[in-house]
């Protein structure tokens, strides 16, 4: 059991009100993008869009009083497989079926090697550059990238399974080339400037999912061996990083126009693994549901880590209790002391450009509303 001690404010990531990183596509950018793909206008009429509504998203997100902003992910098509199509040995590709949902079915995309996988250079890298430009000295400008365990898992689909045994017959040089094409990237992303990472993960939210567990057991796959495959992966990735990189991670359930993945499933089949990953500042664990289960696993967390308690939804716009809010921080800190705990969404507004069910009215509202009780809690 967690013993308390005073609130406290925060001055380096994660905040006591934070987000998870993507944000509603406003309509000037969903037309913008939809005359690029009818070539209706260049690749640079389209960035200049880009740059506009990212400069006013930017803006938004100090008025709200963020204080670490992002470029709400509005170059990019998916929050994951983009970053991996920048990896050199990697194509996007088309499949028969995208990625399961309740109710939905995304685009069938995916990541697919066509060589040895390695970085000489990745777009998002000047994307940041922008990001950072446009924030200015009075917030964080944050970078988010899907993790290198999700990389691997989307090589490991089954539509991938040949091409990636094909061009890695042997799994540990695999592994290695994701390694080294990941740290590459993470330096390149500092030496612009970066100084706070989000590693974007839902190779988690899947291996505590019954009904992904029960499928993993009957194709003959260890799942306790394929979590801690994943956790030395993401640990290598992110050892020997600058000391002044602040690093988290933020584990996603599915978060696609308001759905979700799986059956759900409380943290605890992966909690210790998952929580016992090194160099982690904060985990952005989501809890806005009785999928996620109960807070006990959060025992499991290192005395130098946050937790960042995704109570509120991305996934509508109306507003939770506050009375239900408190009362589930109290329950948190059965676990975790007060100070070690923040609070954002469960999930970004848009993990992809479809976007989830709600206004960006209503977005701004809930991250202000976030940002009330925290400061409620923590003034």
């Amino acid at each position: 059991m967690s013993t308390q001690t005073e609130p406290k404010k925060r001055t380096v990531t994660p905040f006591r009100y934070d987000i998870v990183g993507s944000f509603l596509r406003p309509q000037a950018l969903k037309e913008a993008r939809l005359k690029f793909k009818n070539s209706e206008i260049t690749a640079e009429q389209l960035k200049e869009v880009e740059n506009d509504e990212i400069v006013k998203l930017v803006q938004k997100q100090k008025e709200v009083g963020l204080q670490a902003v992002t470029d709400g992910e509005f170059r990019r098509s998916w929050w994951h497989l983009d970053f991996f199509w920048g990896f050199d040995g990697v194509e996007r590709t088309i499949i028969d079926q995208g990625y399961q949902f309740n109710g939905a079915e995304s685009r069938p995309e995916t990541a697919r090697l066509t060589g040895k996988i390695s970085y000489s250079s990745h777009p998002f890298v000047s994307h940041y550059e922008f990001l950072k430009g446009a924030a200015g000295e009075d917030v964080v400008a944050r970078q988010s990238i899907p993790a290198a365990a999700q990389f691997l898992f989307e090589l490991d689909r089954v539509e991938n399974k040949e091409s990636t045994n094909e061009l890695y017959p042997n799994r540990e040089e695999l592994i290695s080339d994701i390694a080294k094409a990941y740290k590459a990237s993470i330096l390149a992303f500092y030496a612009a400037g970066c100084r706070s990472i989000q590693i974007d993960d839902c190779t988690w939210g899947a291996l505590c999912d019954e009904q992904f567990i029960a499928f993993m057991n009957q194709v003959g796959v260890n799942v306790a061996e394929y979590a801690n495959e994943l956790a030395k992966l993401n640990e290598e990735v992110v050892s020997g990083l600058p000391e002044d990189l602040v690093v988290t991670t933020h584990v996603c359930r599915g978060n696609y126009v308001s759905t979700y993945a799986g059956v759900g499933g409380g943290y605890e089949p992966i909690a210790q693994t998952l929580l016992n990953i090194n160099n982690y500042s904060g985990y952005y664990l989501e809890f806005d549901t009785e999928r996620a289960g109960d807070f006990k696993p959060l025992r499991f967390l290192k005395d130098n880590q946050q937790v960042v308690l995704g109570l509120f939804s991305s996934k509508f716009g109306e507003l939770e209790s506050k009375e239900d809010i408190l009362k589930r921080i109290e329950e948190a800190k059965q676990y975790v002391d007060l100070n070690r705990i923040c609070l954002s969404p469960q999930c970004g507004f848009a993990s992809t450009e479809e976007g989830n069910h709600l206004t960006e009215e209503q977005q701004w509202r809930k991250l202000a509303y976030i940002k009330e009780i925290a400061e409620e809690i923590w003034n």
